[in-house]
C-alpha cells in the first residue's frame, strides 16, 4: 500500500498531543512502511521527545519520518491519501481547499481524544460531513473491540518482558540516570501537573513504614517539590530525603527512556494521554491525573475509565483506587487515600497485569487506522 499520510498536530499540553503523534507517526513508517509527513507547529517540543532532532529546521527526515515545520503563512503542498487531524486541530484553511479540489479523494480523519466513555463505542468510524462538501470521519482511541484501541507498537511488550527479566539492563538503566536506590526501596514514577495534593501524599510517603524513592522528571509539577522541600533551586539530579521518602529529579528522557523508566517503577503516577497509555502497557499500579476540562467536565471521563478499568476487582481494592484516583484530581485528602491503598498493593500489580493483557488482545491504534483505510479504499 504506497498511500502517502500527512499528520497535523498542534501542541496544547506541552508533550501530550506531540507525543501521541510522534509515536503515531513513527509506528506507520516503520511497522507499515508508509510515507509519514508529520506536520507540528512547535518543534521545540518535540525536540525534548525526539532529543537529535533539530529545532530550527523547516524539514528533516526523524526515524523514517518527515517531519515539517506547520508554519504560517501555510506553504501549500499536495495533500496525502490520508490525512489526520489530531485532537480536533483546523488543518490551514488552503490544505483544505486541496483536499476539496484533489482528483482522487482523500481519507480525512480526526484523531479524537482517548476516553473510555460508553458514546465512543457508537461515535468511533463516523463521517461528518463537511459544508465544502468534504467528509471527515472521527476516530476514536479507545478499551473495547468497536474502538480504534491504544498506541502500542509491535515489538513493546516483548521489550518490556525482556527488560523485566534482565536485572543488570535495569540496574544500568537506572545508574545512567543517576538513580541508586536502596534495596528495599518502592520505586514510584511522578509526571503529572500541579497539584495542591502533592505535599500531603509526599508527607504520607516520608511519614510511612515503606521506604519510597520518587523519581520526578523535570516538568510542572517540579515546582511544587521545590516549594514541599522549601528549596527553591532544587534542580535535574537533585536528591533529597525526607523521613522514609528520597525524592530525585530527572532530566526530561526521549520516550524509549520514558518507556524504561516506566517499567522500572513500582507505581507510576502520569497525567494526559501518551504517559497514561504508556503506563498501562508497564502493567504496575497507576494514578492518572487527567487534563482538567471546564465545568469539571474531565471527571466524567475519569469515572468512565475506573468504571471500566476496576472490573474484577475486590470491593475494597477498588474502592482503595477509586479513592487515590478521586483524592489526586478533585484536591481531596491524598495523604488518607495513599495510606488507604497499602493492603492492597499486590492485589492492584496483579490487576494491572491482567488489564494489560485484556488490551493487548486488541489491534493497536495504527493497525486499526491502515485498516479503516484499506476498507475505505
Amino acid at each position: 500500500m504506497n498511500a502517502t499520510w500527512d499528520i497535523f498536530c498542534t501542541v496544547v499540553d506541552n508533550y501530550g498531543d506531540i507525543g501521541v503523534t510522534w509515536r503515531l507517526a513513527r509506528q506507520l513508517a516503520q511497522e507499515h512502511d508508509l510515507a509519514v509527513r508529520l506536520w507540528v507547529d512547535d518543534l521545540s517540543a518535540f525536540v525534548r521527545l525526539c532529543p537529535q532532532a533539530q529545532v530550527q529546521a523547516a524539514a528533516q527526515y526523524q526515524e523514517g519520518v518527515h517531519v515539517l515545520q506547520w508554519s504560517s503563512p501555510w506553504c501549500e503542498v499536495a495533500p496525502g491519501d490520508v490525512v489526520i487531524g489530531a485532537f480536533g486541530c483546523s488543518l490551514p484553511q488552503a490544505y483544505v481547499e486541496a483536499l476539496r479540489t484533489r482528483a482522487t479523494p482523500a481519507l480525512w480523519l480526526n484523531l479524537e481524544y482517548l476516553s473510555a466513555e460508553d458514546w465512543v463505542d457508537g461515535c468511533h468510524g463516523l463521517a461528518s460531513p463537511q459544508p465544502n462538501g468534504l467528509r471527515r470521519w472521527f476516530f476514536f482511541p479507545g478499551f473495547t473491540e468497536r474502538t480504534g484501541g491504544l498506541l502500542r507498537e509491535a515489538s513493546l511488550l516483548a521489550r518490556r518482558a525482556a527488560f523485566a527479566a534482565d536485572a543488570s539492563a535495569r540496574q544500568q538503566f537506572l545508574q545512567a540516570l543517576g538513580v541508586r536506590p536502596a534495596a528495599d526501596a518502592r520505586l514510584i514514577s511522578l509526571f503529572a501537573y500541579e497539584n495542591p495534593q502533592l505535599g500531603a501524599w509526599l508527607g504520607a510517603m516520608a511519614e510511612g513504614s515503606q521506604a519510597c524513592h520518587v523519581l520526578v522528571p523535570e516538568g510542572r509539577i517540579v515546582a511544587g517539590l521545590r516549594a514541599w522541600l522549601n528549596e527553591p533551586g532544587l534542580a535535574v539530579s537533585d536528591v533529597r530525603q525526607r523521613g522514609n521518602l528520597t525524592v530525585q529529579v530527572l532530566p526530561f528522557v526521549s520516550q524509549d527512556d520514558y518507556d524504561r523508566l516506566l517499567w522500572c517503577c513500582d507505581f507510576n503516577a502520569v497525567r494526559g494521554e501518551d504517559s497514561f497509555v504508556r503506563a498501562q502497557w508497564a502493567g504496575g499500579v497507576l494514578l492518572w491525573h487527567i487534563y482538567v476540562q471546564e465545568e469539571n467536565a474531565h471527571w466524567e471521563k475519569l469515572e468512565a475509565f475506573l468504571t471500566r478499568y476496576c472490573q474484577g476487582l475486590t470491593p475494597a481494592a477498588s474502592e482503595a483506587l477509586r479513592g487515590l484516583w478521586c483524592a489526586w484530581n478533585m484536591n481531596q485528602d491524598m495523604a488518607a487515600a495513599w495510606r488507604a491503598l497499602q493492603p492492597h498493593w499486590q492485589t492492584l500489580g496483579q490487576h494491572a497485569e491482567c488489564w494489560r493483557a485484556a488490551q493487548a488482545v486488541q489491534p493497536d491504534l495504527a493497525t486499526a487506522l491502515v485498516q479503516f483505510y484499506r476498507n475505505w479504499i
